[in-house]
């Protein structure tokens, strides 16, 4: 009797890396930022498989053991967060490919998940968060970008990705295109909706966040500016601008930030669940842990010797 896994490699149908790295990245409808880190993580293996190579390769135990080989020496070195989403995107295309008869077996599956270390500082303190509403030496669009940011909740991704198009300034909210690839409304407070007309300068079209100069290469017509010829701004780029102005701190600890101070202030979870949009209660825990302030608070204020004072 044959076994399952000769049924299937006889029916699979042949295809090149390249082209099912490409059929996956078409039928998985990612935001832009989400698709460019999987296309990157895609490419990567298509690089070092080769593109016009069989994905059906990956099946010979010799070429899924130099796979492997390759995975450990790419992401060896990086933290676990990194290793973690880099093996997470390969799974999942994998099994996408197992799905359409193209891959026999997973090689990715004699990869061990690391462990994560949980970091309990990455929520800012609300006199951190003040503290860059004060900053009146960088400029406009970081002032912009971050109280947005922080505002809103969201993912750095999805509001760099904002068009103004998507704005709807008298209701202080956008469209987003979030990380699963559902278009969503996300929110801001009176600080963001101030500095964003500003920033917009009478702007009816085109990216809302621009880069500071002209691009040095070609860009696609919908990140660029029909008015000033400038692109829009990198995550990369902004995330720099951020760390340097801040001395290390993260895009991301904007959301993180906006997310605990709101569990903190007694948010219910469906309205930060609807807030954040993750799609499970799972996956909002370690944003709505309260922070090191506001566990000082408490005690503070359950301290014996206070109430007898």
């Amino acid at each position: 009797m044959r076994s399952r896994a000769v049924c299937l490699a006889q029916q699979r149908r042949v295809i090149s890396v390249a082209a099912a790295v490409a059929a996956f990245l078409t039928e998985h409808q990612l935001s832009p930022g989400s698709q460019r880190v999987y296309a990157g993580a895609l490419h990567a293996v298509q690089n070092h498989l080769g593109a016009d190579t069989s994905l059906a390769e990956l099946d010979e135990a010799r070429t899924a053991n130099q796979f492997t080989v390759w995975f450990h020496r790419r992401y060896g070195e990086t933290a676990p967060a990194t290793r973690v989403r880099q093996l997470a995107i390969l799974s999942s295309a994998c099994a996408f490919w197992h799905q359409r008869a193209w891959l026999v077996t997973n090689p990715t599956s004699c990869l061990e998940r690391p462990a994560v270390p949980a970091d309990r500082t990455r929520a800012l303190t609300r006199e951190q968060i003040a503290s860059l509403w004060r900053r009146h030496d960088v400029a406009l669009r970081e002032r912009a970008l971050w109280r947005v940011l922080y505002e809103t909740a969201a993912r750095a991704n999805e509001i760099l990705s904002l068009d103004v198009k998507d704005l709807d300034l008298p209701n202080k909210r956008a469209r987003v295109r979030s990380k699963g690839g559902a278009t969503e409304w996300v929110f801001w407070q009176t600080g963001a909706a101030l500095l964003l007309p500003r920033l917009l300068e009478g702007r009816t079209t085109g990216p809302v966040f621009l880069a500071d100069r002209q691009p040095t290469r070609a860009v696609p017509t919908v990140d660029r500016c029909p008015l000033t010829g400038r692109a829009r701004l990198s995550y990369r780029r902004a995330a720099e601008l951020f760390s340097a102005a801040t001395q290390g701190w993260t895009l991301h600890q904007l959301r993180h930030s906006a997310l605990t101070h709101a569990a903190e202030d007694g948010t219910n979870t469906p309205i930060l669940l609807a807030r954040s949009r993750h799609a499970s209660v799972r996956s909002l825990e370690r944003y709505a842990r309260p922070g090191p302030e506001a566990v000082a608070r408490h005690v503070a204020e359950h301290d014996p010797a206070r109430r007898r004072r």
